[in-house]
């Protein structure tokens, strides 16, 4: 007959094991319903948050022309929201952690849908204050998005940041594709307009489940228990490796607005037909899709994204290079990898900094800082390029600067891409 040891039942071979008591049963997760809420919620903030700004650029000669602008002032038009896509980003990581993450998205798609009416009201003052709201709410959605991600989805951090990423792309694709169209369909360039505000509007009503949810304990981070107050952390700007992130970020954004604001001239001054290069923008833009959607999803199975960044940076660094070399004749080939690579640096940009965090309070943090620095840096992109050009009387040295940025994002991506976490 087996011996009992010291505090330990002795058990009959043949007697049936009692079933635990219920406090013993794992415990199931009541939050798991809402999280397709939360998804949901991901994807129409992710729509929204390019839209009020790549869809501007197509109509900018007819705004211009109805307020009478100045070359200058009317890329002020579009400069405006991204200086405040960066400045706004400083407030964003205090807002959240007095005000609750998710009533601070729900806010700034509020503002976003107000800040895009405003810019249609009549006196011009308003196109640029209205400029100042929208690129404070997307500066608001921009920081606080991947620290969501990182503490409702902390096993799908990849895929969820290439949903993220490829969604923003979308509506910025969709809405410089559709200006246009629907400028001529109701009447005037402010027609899109509405009808943005109108999508930010629908989607801040589909957010406001997410702050009740919250108020009362129900979100996915709240169920999971009531959790201390999150430690200040490292001084970021104090660390090597959170500024490789963010002059990453930084670098891929200035990039991609230079892209936006000057490819389809580019090209037209080489000969192109303007109709042709606004196809081969549109294409370009489409394609980045693809890269925004692969490269999160390999950086997370990645210890180190080191070559990732490179070869996403170089592929950039190509098609600014074919631009130089032959811009018309290779003109599809230049779209498809600068498409490639500006989606791929996205994404990996936004994966960086949810991986490189060991929480979700830093990753907001790391966000914050990135976006910041980031975004007031890109709003110098297409201002000084276009003040080059116009220096210069041609294209060669603009783009020549720029890829030399973009041979500096590959050395950044050595650092940005190692093992390390904040």
């Amino acid at each position: 007959m087996s011996q009992a040891r010291p505090g330990i039942p002795l058990i009959d071979a043949g007697q049936d094991l009692p079933t635990p008591p219920p406090a013993l049963r794992p415990a199931r997760r009541p939050a798991l319903p809402h999280r397709g809420l939360v998804l949901l919620g991901i994807v129409l903030a992710a729509l929204n948050m390019r839209v009020a700004v790549a869809g501007v650029s197509p109509l900018l000669t007819d705004i211009g022309d109805h307020f009478g602008l100045s070359a200058t002032a009317g890329g002020l038009v579009t400069t405006v929201p991204l200086v405040f896509m960066g400045l706004g980003s400083l407030v964003a990581p205090r807002l959240a952690a007095r005000r609750g993450t998710e009533a601070v998205l729900f806010g700034a798609l509020v503002l976003l849908c107000g800040g895009i009416l405003v810019r249609v009201a009549p006196p011009v003052i308003a196109l640029f204050a209205g400029g100042i709201l929208v690129g404070t709410a997307i500066a608001l959605l921009n920081v606080l998005m991947p620290g969501l991600i990182k503490r409702d989805f902390p096993d799908h951090v990849a895929p969820m940041t290439a949903l993220y990423s490829t969604t923003m792309i979308l509506g910025a694709t969709v809405s410089s594709a559709t200006a246009v169209p629907l400028e001529r369909a109701l009447g005037g360039w402010q027609g899109p307009f509405v009808s943005w505000s109108l999508l930010a509007g629908l989607s801040a009503l589909l957010w406001l489940p997410h702050v009740v949810l919250a108020r009362k304990g129900g979100t996915p981070a709240a169920a999971a228990g009531r959790r201390p107050a999150p430690r200040p952390g490292p001084r970021l700007t104090s660390l090597p490796l959170a500024w490789q992130i963010t002059l990453f970020m930084g670098g891929q954004s200035l990039v991609a607005y230079v892209v936006i604001a000057w490819l389809p001239t580019v090209l037209s001054d080489h000969g192109m037909d303007k109709g042709e290069a606004g196809l081969v923008f549109a294409f370009s833009t489409l394609v980045q899709m693809s890269g925004s959607l692969l490269v999160p999803v390999l950086a997370g199975r990645m210890r180190r994204q080191r070559a990732l960044g490179a070869v996403t940076a170089g592929l950039m660094a190509a098609g600014v290079a074919g631009l130089l070399i032959n811009p018309v004749g290779g003109a599809w080939l230049w779209a498809v990898l600068l498409g490639i690579g500006q989606g791929g640096t996205l994404g990996l940009a936004l994966t960086l900094i949810v991986l490189r965090t060991r929480d979700a309070h830093t990753a907001a943090r790391l966000s914050g800082m990135s976006q910041t620095w980031g975004y007031l840096l890109a709003s110098l992109g297409p201002f000084v390029l276009g003040a080059l050009h116009q220096a210069t009387g041609g294209w060669t040295v603009p783009l020549t600067a720029l890829l030399l940025v973009c041979c500096g994002l590959m050395l950044l991506a050595l650092g940005a891409g190692r093992d390390r976490r904040i």
